[in-house]
């Protein structure tokens, strides 16, 4: 893999022609296929996440995503073979759960699908002329059902579950409506199809049983159970002003509201061929979407029409209209709306429709705008930017301004910011644009035109023309690097302008195919270009003559490039390689592994190399060139790529297509970060603006200013004028309100007179309350008097029973021993307080029934002053009703009339103040049932005393009982004692063992690695006298040398041979007592080592019961020091029983007297092996095993520290 990574940053782009095309993954987030791709784009914070195609893909052709928004199918071509793919969208980054490629039935290619309510099963119809509709349990790649939908190879546009029933589908095509239920492992047809068929080309579920069905002629039905039930037609009509406008037509019965769904749509392609004729008088209905409250379906070119169901009533009618916006920078507005709507979705809060258009456009509209516009249609609006809509044919990036400019077969140019993801500057004309370059100060472009060659500023608010050549069918245009020249190809002639004198300063000829591509050097001296006729040509500015050349006659060339050091050119054309040509001669040719190389791009820095394919790919890779195939292949547009280029700091890789879609990519290196810039550049800000746009801007400032001095003049003599008239009126309300206020003198002093009267009257009648009052609450008093002497009474007897009561529990409590005292004087404290409450409550009781009385007094005193206040009220009332009689009738007679009324108003207080009365009798009888209820409490209270004295004796008999439990427990703790005491006597001789037998344990490893160093000095020894033998036999070679050169006597060689004989055979006989030796030590080595082990297992058992013993000791300590805490005061006054003693220290002694007896065996064994060891210590050659060691004894020393 090469080390150079590309990472998809952002597109420009939508693929309009896949089937269903646009839907929201949430409420923020709209997912669409552009390019290879298919995007998640988010509305609100503008960032795209990528789901690549798969390897080797050759486009989409049809998306679905499931109820649950968790999967995501794509029916895509790879290498001539159909696959359906299915994403998770949870997971992070979304991952593949299942690829579907192997088939059984015969398939080209899947052209609609739908997942199921539940999402268990997928729903796909393969197109014509096998036509076959699959029904997959898609988890386990399990085809259910198959069935072939059409016999006569009519095209079909969209199949779809029944959103409540997974085993209910529709299909909808030309000539076709069939309503099919799986059953028994099959898919059987449960409607028949009445009536002229129809070009059906959208559908969606209405409910359970009901769908809306929409067709290429404008009309749309209902259907339930697969019969008609509605039918409607969208009629276009040619209106006096030259707009059209929508009528319904033809309504008839209609059903229940629509649930919120998407309606995948078919292919544009599809519909186009199967429709040989269109009328303009009959939209065709693309798209259905269904909501809450009704459906959505487009209506001909560039309209949606609302449908809302009428309440209590069974049809629908239409709401409203929305129509695609006139595009103002369009080269004929009234025809930029004219694009079909191919595929519509709203939102989960069904709160924003978005839909997509067959010019590779994306709009959305919010529905509660819809709502505001009444009467006149609304308009979408852009998703995110107008977009191509036709193959990118130029593109081109500049240093001091992060823009990209393109230019496409739609006839536009368009200007995009690659920093923040927008659209700078758009525009069409009326030619095609064949190329463009844009001056690396980002001010202007060149761009080639069918019919001309034209230089543009690029303002801040427009594309304009400054400059026309007579240059038709540009193919290819640059800038140099510095800007000041420009090249501008002509067939097989390259033209070279300068741009200070806009002049053509030379002609380059020599090519006699089309040039295809031309790239500059970096210091501007040399233009490099190739064409069709296979030739690469290396041109001199200077003298405008061919300095390399290198023709390949059998290669028609697509693009080149030049390295950095302009010493090697790169290019790549039809032969499937690319070449590394220097000094007119072709250095390397690296394949292309089948496929052709349509553009490369080589970075600034030299270690970067990226090229773009025939099938879409682009392949990052390493310079210099690798020899094997090693490079990284992303898949990025579903056609070849047709320009590729780098930004001046090497950041960010922009790609075009024949899609139409813009992609840029995010350069990083082999560690994964970014490649830094080779020079730091900060981006300008500034835009070009014109003096005549200036002027025209200042001009109308002016004219803007003198228009607000003009209105300013007007308002202040408008001001004036009208405080003319107000002062006027002023003068006239006071003279009539001066003549109102004489007359209403007058009346006010009649109404005073009148008033009098009245107070004298009413004075007289509360006197008459009063008395009444007052004689009632005498009589009140009297009787509340009395009630409270009797309580009191009560409450006196009750004292004197108390206060017997208390004697007679003080001669008990003296009776009682003075252990018993303490407790008792508690109780009694606590009873004293008891009675004291009581004493407060009836005190409380007391004060309570006087508050009462207060408020008895405070309610006549309101009583009176709520009186006082309806007086005044009345005499408020009574004034109003005299002025308004005395200005209506100012008569004698209405005078009458008035006193009449008051009387009969005075009678009605009258019997309101009786009725108030009755309502103070009423809170009366209240308070005498307060005073019963007191009562019943008294007699509770006396009822809770009896019922202390019962507790009381209660807790005596506690009190007696617990001392019982003491003394008993006070025994129990002496035994306790007893025991823990002998367990001590008898642990301490067992730890002093055990310390013992740890010292001896120390002493046998000390010996056992004294033995260890014997047998290595054995060893050592050993090798000694190897050496000397090995001496000896050399010396021995010598002497037998010099003995056959001197030509000895065969004495002397006899001599020799018997004493080498005779010391071979000693060295035979040691070595045999050496490996004797050793086997014997080893075995005695291996016999004492296992009695080792068993020891000291035996040890460890050992401190493992004294270490339970020792936490059952402290465990009868714990519980002593328990009892202790339950009473600390009294001493130990029991002697302990002979029962407790017999139990369990018997049973301890005979443990403790077997583990005395096994740590005496031990000893004694102990000591056996030291002895054996002793004399093993004198017997020579010993040697230890290897590998053989004592367990440690530092896992069972833990013990010892734990109970200490």
């Amino acid at each position: 893999m090469s080390s150079v990574v590309a990472q998809s940053l952002h597109v420009f782009g939508l693929r309009a022609h896949v089937a269903n095309n646009i839907f929201f993954f949430d409420e923020q987030t709209v997912m669409f296929p552009s390019g290879n791709h298919c995007v998640k784009y988010n509305v609100d914070q503008k960032w795209q996440k990528f789901i690549p195609g798969s390897d080797k893909s050759q486009g989409m052709l049809a998306l679905s995503i499931s109820p649950n928004r968790r999967y995501l199918a794509i029916s895509e071509t790879v290498q001539e073979k159909p696959v359906i793919t299915i994403y998770e969208l949870s997971s992070i980054p979304c991952r593949k759960r299942k690829v579907l490629s192997n088939f059984d039935f015969p398939v080209q290619k899947f052209i609609s699908m739908a997942f199921s309510p539940d999402s268990k099963y997928l729903l796909a119809q393969t197109s014509a002329p096998e036509s076959n509709l699959v029904y997959w349990l898609w988890g386990k790649q399990k085809v259910m059902a198959i069935i072939r939908t059409d016999i006569q190879n009519n095209p079909i546009y969209q199949v779809s579950f029944n959103p409540q029933d997974n085993t209910q589908v529709c299909v909808t095509g030309n000539g076709i409506f069939k309503l099919l239920r799986f059953t028994e492992g099959t898919l059987k047809q449960t409607n028949f199809q009445r009536g002229e068929p129809q070009n059906y080309l959208a559908h969606a579920w209405v409910s359970e049983d009901r769908i809306i069905v929409g067709t290429d002629t404008g009309k749309l039905f209902l259907f339930e159970s697969g019969d008609q039930r509605w039918e409607t037609s969208i009629m276009v009509k040619e209106a006096t002003s030259g707009s059209k406008s929508l009528d319904i037509i033809q309504e008839s019965e209609s059903l229940i509201e629509f649930p919120p769904a998407s309606s995948p749509v078919p292919s544009y392609e599809q519909i186009l061929t199967a429709s040989n004729y269109s009328q303009l008088s009959m939209p065709q209905v693309f798209a259905i979407a269904a909501y809450s409250k009704g459906f959505a379906c487009s209506a001909g070119p560039g309209r949606v029409l609302l449908f809302e169901k009428i309440e209590e009533k069974d049809f629908y009618r239409e709401s409203r209209e929305i129509r695609i916006p006139v595009d103002p920078q369009s080269n004929d507005p009234s025809q930029s709306d004219k694009q079909d709507i191919l595929c519509m979705c709203f939102s989960p809060s069904e709160e924003t429709l978005v839909a997509s258009t067959s010019k590779n456009q994306l709009y959305s509209i919010t529905m509660s705008l819809t709502e505001i516009s009444k009467g006149e249609p609304a308009h979408f609006e852009y998703l995110m930017y107008p977009l191509h809509s036709a193959s990118i044919t130029g593109l081109a990036t500049c240093i001091r301004k992060p823009l990209i400019a393109t230019c496409s077969l739609d006839r536009s140019i368009r200007i995009w910011n690659y920093e923040s993801n927008t659209l700078e500057l758009f525009k069409e004309y009326q030619e095609e644009a064949y190329s463009i370059s844009l001056h690396p100060s980002g001010h202007y472009i060149v761009v080639g035109f069918a019919d001309k060659l034209r230089l543009m500023n690029l303002l801040i608010d427009d594309i304009r023309s400054f400059k026309e050549y007579s240059v038709r069918g540009c193919k290819e245009c640059a800038f140099s690097n510095g800007g000041h020249l420009f090249a501008a190809v002509n067939g097989n002639v390259i033209h070279i302008f300068t741009t200070t004198s806009l002049e053509n300063i030379s002609n380059l000829k020599g090519h006699t195919g089309k040039v295809r591509s031309v790239v500059w050097n970096a210091d501007d001296s040399k233009l490099i270009s190739g064409g069709t006729d296979g030739a690469v040509y290396e041109w001199n500015l200077s003298s405008g003559k061919r300095e390399t050349e290198c023709v390949l006659k059998s290669c028609s060339y697509n693009c080149v490039a030049i390295s950095p050091d302009s010493k090697i050119i790169f290019a790549v054309g039809s032969d499937q390689t690319l070449k590394e040509i220097a000094d007119s001669s072709v250095l390397r040719e690296m394949s292309a592994y089948e496929v052709v190389y349509t553009a490369i791009v080589i970075s600034h820095s030299g270690r970067m190399m990226f090229v773009g394919t025939s099938i879409g790919t682009i392949r990052a890779m390493k310079y210099p060139l690798p020899l094997q195939k090693e490079f990284n292949e992303y898949q990025a547009h579903a056609g070849p790529v047709t320009k590729m280029l780098l930004t001046f700091d090497d950041q960010f890789l922009l790609t075009a297509a024949d899609d139409g879609c813009l992609f840029t990519w995010k350069v990083f290196d082999k560690d994964g970060r970014g490649i830094k810039r080779e020079r730091e550049v900060g981006f300008a800000g500034e835009v070009l603006v014109t003096k005549t746009d200036m002027e025209e801007k200042a001009q109308i400032m002016l004219e803007l200013k003198t228009r607000v001095e003009e209105l300013k003049m007007e308002n202040e003599y408008q001001l004036r004028l009208k405080d003319m008239n107000y002062t006027e009126k002023i003068k006239e309300l006071t003279d009539k309100f001066v003549q109102e206020m004489e007359s209403l003198k007058t009346k006010n002093q009649v109404l005073k007179t009148e008033k009098d009267k009245q107070d004298v009257s009413h004075r007289e009648h509360i006197e008459d309350l009063l008395d009444k009052q007052s004689r009632e609450l005498q009589d009140l008093e009297s009787s509340n008097n009395q009630k409270l002497l009797l309580e009191y009474e009560k409450y006196q007897e009750l004292q004197l029973k108390s206060q017997r009561m208390q004697e007679e529990y003080e001669k008990q409590l003296r009776d009682n021993d003075e252990t018993k005292s303490q407790a008792l004087e508690e109780l009694t404290e606590f009873y004293e307080a008891k009675l004291q409450e009581k004493t407060t409550l009836l005190e409380e009781a007391q004060e309570d029934v006087r508050q009462q009385l207060r408020e008895f007094e405070e309610t006549k005193k309101q009583i009176e002053e709520d009186e006082d206040r309806e007086i005044q009220d009345i005499k408020t009332k009574y004034e109003k009703k005299l002025r308004d009689e005395k200005e209506s009738n100012l008569r004698l007679k209405g005078e009458t009339g008035i006193m009449r009324k008051k009387f009969s108003s005075l009678q009605k207080d009258i019997e309101e103040r009786t009725n108030d009365i009755d309502v103070l009798k009423g809170e009366q009888v209240k308070l005498q049932g307060v005073i019963k209820s007191l009562e019943k409490d008294i007699q509770g209270h006396k009822r809770e005393i009896q019922e202390r004295d019962e507790t009381i004796q209660d807790k005596e008999k506690r009190i007696y009982d617990m001392k019982k439990k003491n003394q008993e427990l006070e025994k129990f703790k002496f035994v306790l004692d007893y025991k823990i005491k002998e367990l001590k006597k008898q642990i301490e001789p067992r730890e002093n063992e055990i310390k013992v037998m740890k010292e001896q344990i120390q002493e046998m490893e000390a010996e056992l690695e004294h033995f260890h160093k014997q047998n290595t000095q054995l060893e050592l020894n050993i090798t000694e006298l190897w050496q000397k033998l090995r001496a000896t036999d050399q010396e021995m070679r010598r002497e037998r040398q010099k003995v056959e050169i001197a030509g000895l006597n065969t004495d002397l060689q006899q001599e020799y041979a018997r004493q080498r004989e005779h010391l071979e055979k000693s060295l035979t006989t040691v070595k045999k007592k050496v490996v004797k030796e050793k086997e014997l030590h080893r075995t005695d080595y291996v016999r004492i080592m296992q009695e080792n082990v068993s020891l000291i297992k035996e040890i460890n058992e050992l401190r493992r019961e004294l270490k339970f013993t020792r936490s059952q000791v402290y465990d009868l300590e714990s519980a002593l020091k328990l009892t202790k805490k339950i009473r600390p005061q009294e001493a130990p006054e029991a002697v302990p029983s002979k029962e407790s003693l017999s139990v369990s220290p018997t049973m301890r002694l005979n443990e403790q007297e077997e583990t005395g007896r096994i740590i005496e065996m031990q000893r004694l064994e102990i000591q056996r092996l030291r002895d054996q060891i002793q004399e093993q210590d004198q017997v020579p050659g010993l040697h230890t095993l290897a590998g053989i060691r004592l367990p440690s004894l530092n896992s069972e020393m833990d013990f010892e520290v734990e109970t200490r």
